[in-house]
C-alpha cells in the first residue's frame, strides 16, 4: 500500500536525471589534489592555546603593576616563590597547557583527546587547591580573575577540541577517503565550465513531460521515487554484505553476563561501527517474525524503540519507515529520530533487514528532536544447519547520532543499548513463543490402554 504524499516531483526528477544523463567530466567527483597538513579548524584551536598563555601573562603583568614596583612585585613573586601568596605559578600553568597541547596537537597531529584531558585535570586540581590554601582572594581583584580565567579557558579548550577540532576532521577524513574511492558521485569539486559545454536542448515532442497534466506527472515523480527508494535497500543490502564478509576484521570490544558480544570495525566510508553476536535459543523464524517481519510493533516489547511507523510500502522487500529510537547511556545520548529505507530478504541460510538514512515527505525534519542518519547497516538472523532450535542473531549497527556529542561517550554507551536489546528480545520470545510442555500424565497414558486393547474380545470357549 503506498502512502498519500510522494516526494515532490521535481525532486524526483532531478534525482531520475542525475543517474540517467551522462554527465560531462568537469562534473565528476574529484578529491582534491593535496591535502592541508594541518585543518583549519585545528590550526584555530593551536592559536587559542597560544592566545591563553599570552592572556594570562598580560593579567600577570597587570597584577605586577597594581600594587607597587613591577621589579620589587617581581623578585617577591619569582624568587621569593610562596604558594600561599603568589601569582607566577599560574603563569607557569599556563605555560604547562601551552606546550604539551602545541607539542601534542600541532607538533605531532594527535587525534585522541588525552593529551587535552591530562593539561584540564591537572590545571583543575591545581586551582581548586590553591584557593582552598593561598591568600590570594584577600589581596586584590586579581586573587579572583586570575584562577578563574585559567579554569575557565583551560574547559574552553577541552570543549573545542573533542567537539570542534576532532569531530570535523574524522568527518573530513571520510569524506575525502569516499570521494577517493568513489568512481562516480554527486559534484563537489566542479571545474570551471568551457563555453564549448553549453548546449541548446532538443525540442520537446508530443510526448514529452510538457504535454502530461498534473497527475501523470505526480504519477511518473511517485514511481521514480520508488526506484530510486529500491536502488538505495539494494545498496545499501550489498554494503552490509560486506561488512559480514570481513568479520576477520571485527575487534571485540565487550562481552555480556549472557555471552553476547559486541564488536567494533573501522571503515574509511563510516568510520566506527558497531556489531553485535548472540546464540539465540530458538528457531531463526522466530526472530524473523518479531525483530523484522513486524518493524512497527518492536515498540511494544523493548525500551529500545520509542515508536516505529511505516510511512510507505514500496513493494514485497522494500518499505520506508520513521522511527524514533529512545535514549541511550541513561540519557548521555538523548532520543533521536530516523527516516530509513529497508530492506528484507529472505534466504536460505539466512533472513536479512537492512537499512539506510533517506528522506520522505511525510516526516520532514522538525526541531522536537534531532535527525539522526543512519549508514548502511540492520539485522540478520542466520540458521543453523545441525540444529534448527537455534540461531545466531547479529546487528549492525551504523550510525552518525549528529548533535555535539562527544564520541569516546557514545562509543561507551552503545553496547550496554545492544545488550539491552538483544535480552529484551530473548524476553519477547519466550513471551509469544513458549516451548511446548509436555505432562507425565500423557506419556504414561499410552501403557496403560495397550493392555485393555489386547484383552478386549469374545472370552476363549474353554
Amino acid at each position: 500500500m503506498q502512502a498519500e504524499g510522494s516526494l515532490p516531483a521535481i525532486a524526483s526528477l532531478n534525482a531520475s536525471y542525475s543517474t540517467s544523463l551522462t554527465l560531462p567530466s568537469s562534473y565528476l567527483l574529484l578529491p582534491p589534489a593535496s591535502r592541508k597538513a594541518v585543518s583549519d579548524v585545528r590550526r584555530t584551536f593551536c592559536l587559542f592555546v597560544t592566545f591563553d598563555l599570552l592572556f594570562i601573562t598580560l593579567l600577570w603583568i597587570i597584577e605586577l603593576n597594581v600594587t607597587g614596583p613591577i621589579l620589587d612585585n617581581l623578585a617577591d613573586q619569582v624568587i621569593r616563590y610562596n604558594f600561599k601568596s603568589s601569582f607566577f605559578d599560574i603563569v607557569l600553568l599556563a605555560l604547562f597547557r601551552f606546550l604539551c597541547l602545541q607539542i601534542g596537537y600541532a607538533a605531532f597531529l594527535l587525534k585522541h583527546w588525552w593529551v587535552v584531558a591530562i593539561s584540564t585535570l591537572v590545571t583543575s586540581v591545581f586551582l581548586v587547591v590553591k584557593v582552598i590554601v593561598s591568600e590570594l582572594l584577600s589581596k586584590n581583584a586579581f586573587g579572583y580573575v586570575l584562577p578563574i580565567t585559567s579554569f575557565v579557558v583551560a574547559w574552553l579548550e577541552t570543549w573545542f577540541l573533542d567537539f570542534k577540532v576532532l569531530t570535523q576532521e574524522a568527518e573530513n577524513d571520510r569524506a575525502y577517503l569516499a570521494a577517493a574511492n568513489s568512481d562516480r558521485a554527486p559534484l563537489l569539486y566542479p571545474r570551471a565550465i568551457s563555453d564549448g559545454q553549453f548546449y541548446s536542448p532538443p525540442e520537446s515532442v508530443a510526448d514529452s513531460d510538457e504535454y502530461l497534466d498534473e497527475e501523470a506527472l505526480k504519477a511518473k515523480a511517485a514511481a521514480l521515487q520508488e526506484e530510486e527508494y529500491i536502488k538505495q535497500g539494494q545498496e545499501a543490502m550489498s554494503v552490509l554484505e560486506e561488512f559480514l564478509n570481513q568479520e576477520e576484521n571485527w575487534k571485540l570490544e565487550k562481552i555480556s553476563d549472557t555471552g553476547d558480544s559486541v564488536y567494533t570495525m573501522e571503515t574509511p566510508n563510516y568510520g566506527k561501527i558497531f556489531i553485535l553476536k548472540a546464540l539465540m535459543q530458538c528457531p531463526a523464524e522466530f526472530i524473523y517474525q518479531e525483530a523484522i517481519l513486524q518493524p512497527e510493533k518492536v515498540s511494544e516489547w523493548t525500551k529500545t524503540v520509542v515508536s516505529c511507523q511505516v510511512l510507505q510500502r514500496i513493494d514485497d522487500n522494500t518499505l520506508v519507515t520513521h522511527d524514533i529510537a529512545a535514549s541511550v547511556g541513561g540519557g548521555i545520548v538523548s532520543s533521536r529520530d530516523y527516516v530509513n529505507v529497508r530492506r528484507i530478504e529472505r534466504r536460505e541460510d539466512r533472513y536479512i533487514s537492512v537499512g539506510v538514512s533517506t528522506t520522505h515527505d511525510a516526516k520532514p525534519p522538525t526541531d522536537r528532536c534531532v535527525r539522526g542518519e543512519n549508514y548502511p547497516g540492520g539485522f540478520v538472523v542466520l540458521k543453523s544447519s545441525s540444529d534448527p532450535s537455534v540461531s545466531t542473531f547479529i546487528w549492525v549497527l551504523n550510525t552518525n547520532f549528529k548533535g555535539h556529542l562527544p564520541r569516546y561517550l557514545i562509543h561507551q554507551a552503545l553496547p550496554a543499548g545492544m545488550f539491552e536489546f538483544v535480552g529484551q528480545l530473548r524476553q519477547r520470545i519466550a513471551d509469544v513463543y513458549p516451548p511446548p510442555v509436555q505432562s507425565s500424565s500423557s506419556t504414561t497414558k499410552p501403557k496403560e490402554k495397550e493392555p485393555r486393547r489386547q484383552s478386549s474380545g469374545p472370552p476363549s470357549s474353554t
